[in-house]
């Protein structure tokens, strides 16, 4: 027997009733569980929420690189240099001291039950995360620096990216051409490197913008250090594998004017000091021969002095060539009195030969049966009635006087060469010097100085 129409629309308005009331419950309850999520996400205490993220519990481990298996991590870097010094041309090398800055995407590191959008942590957490492997391929020493703490800033982003930053003081080997030396430009690389991890692992790259920043008022004692910094790839390929490599040039120009005051001004003074002995009397050897050796001492001490802070390199530098002409103008202006004390001296040396040819001819006529009395002015010792040894004699005196007047004449002849030589060098030596100087600063602060600009 069916039921009556009545009854059936009462059964349907009662479960319409109690589902509507169902959904109502059931919706509250959902709310009230985002409300809850959201109040106890908000008042979880930032131990507890790290505990979550790379605690124990969290599965999260430093050991595996973020994309395990899949793409290679981009790390993007940059710089900023707090000095920048120390550059010794004997070790080739130079110390800086920078700020190195690392960032990276983690999605494992990811959140988004905490309200910050970025978490600043202690750098003790950065055992607890996966970290690049980079070092310095150029590097011959390095420090962290840990006064009065660690300084080393981690931050974690909502989206996963980490920001690694470090302070360092590093020692970079920086090979330099010294041909130019001291008007040279030189480049010194810095070169970051993967150690363990290959491309296919990681990359590096530099930051788009500021990837090298300059403290403000950064100065060097000998260098001007140029604005725009080379920044490139240097991926190296071993046996173990290709490895990412980033760098950047620093180009560095001397000034030479340490140089100009301590060694080109003086050793320029001292040449032209030994160009004095031109002036003083020929007859004064012992003031001539200390100038010339005086100024010879000095000038190869000024040039042991110039190489003392340089390598022993194979080829010859622009302040070897200065060195060696500026010795070669003090040696030669010694040698100069010598050849001028020798020409004085030819004189001398000339009568003693007209002597000795004179007493070989007097031998010859001797041994020949041709003696001549009148040669040895016998005639004076004759007995005369008439008075004419005394005119005999004054033949004899006559030959005398001229004798003397011709060793005057050679004396004079061989003076006026050596005065001469004196003339011609005091023009000569400062002629010869200001041409060599103009040859040398053309040539290295013009010619090789725009090469040097071209190349860099």
């Amino acid at each position: 027997m069916g039921k009556p129409p009545g009854m059936n629309r009462f059964f349907t308005r009662v479960l319409a009733a109690l589902f509507t009331y169902l959904m109502a419950t059931n919706n509250f309850r959902v709310v009230d569980a985002k409300e809850y999520d959201s109040r106890s996400s908000t008042n979880m205490s930032p131990s507890d929420f790290l505990d979550s993220l790379m605690g124990r519990t969290s599965g999260y481990d430093a050991r595996i690189r973020p994309n395990f298996k899949g793409p290679p991590v981009n790390v993007t870097c940059n710089i900023f240099i707090n000095s920048f010094g120390s550059i010794a041309e004997t070790t080739m090398d130079y110390r800086v001291n920078i700020f190195l800055r690392q960032k990276w995407n983690d999605p494992r590191l990811a959140y988004s039950k905490y309200p910050d959008s970025s978490l600043d942590l202690d750098p003790s957490m950065l055992d607890s995360i996966w970290k690049p492997d980079l070092f310095f391929a150029n590097e011959k020493g390095a420090n962290f620096h840990d006064v009065t703490t660690d300084n080393k800033l981690l931050r974690i982003f909502k989206n996963g990216t980490v920001l690694y930053s470090i302070r360092l003081t590093l020692i970079l080997s920086c090979p330099m051409d010294l041909k130019n030396f001291p008007m040279d430009v030189q480049t010194c690389t810095m070169q970051l490197e993967s150690f363990g991890y290959t491309m296919n692992d990681l990359v590096f790259e530099w930051l788009e913008n500021g990837a090298v920043q300059v403290s403000d008022g950064l100065t060097l004692p000998q260098f001007i250090m140029r604005e725009e910094k080379e920044l490139g790839y240097c991926t190296k390929h071993y046996n173990t594998g290709k490895f990412t490599c980033i760098d950047v040039n620093f180009h560095l120009e001397r000034q030479m004017g340490y140089y100009l005051i301590q060694m080109y001004i003086p050793s320029l003074l001292i040449v032209i000091l030994s160009w004095v002995s031109f002036w003083i009397n020929m007859d004064a050897a012992p003031a001539r021969v200390a100038l010339g050796i005086t100024t010879v001492l000095t000038m190869t001490t000024q040039s042991s002095g110039s190489r003392a802070s340089l390598p022993k390199v194979s080829y010859v530098k622009a302040i070897d060539i200065w060195m060696a002409v500026c010795l070669l103008f003090v040696f030669a202006a010694l040698l100069e009195y010598a050849g001028v004390n020798f020409v004085s001296r030819q004189q001398k040396e000339f009568l003693r030969l007209r002597r000795r040819q004179r007493k070989n001819n007097k031998d010859e006529d001797m041994r020949d049966g041709r003696f001549n009395l009148a040669g040895y002015n016998t005639s004076q010792c004759l007995p005369t009635k008439d008075g004419s040894a005394v005119k005999n004699a004054a033949p004899a005196l006559n030959s005398q006087q001229s004798a003397a007047k011709d060793l005057e004449i050679i004396k004079k002849k061989f003076v006026d060469r050596a005065k001469r030589i004196d003339t011609i060098s005091r023009a000569g030596f400062p002629l010869a010097f200001l041409i060599f100087n103009v040859f040398y600063w053309v040539t290295y602060k013009i010619i090789r100085y725009e090469n040097i600009h071209v190349k860099t």
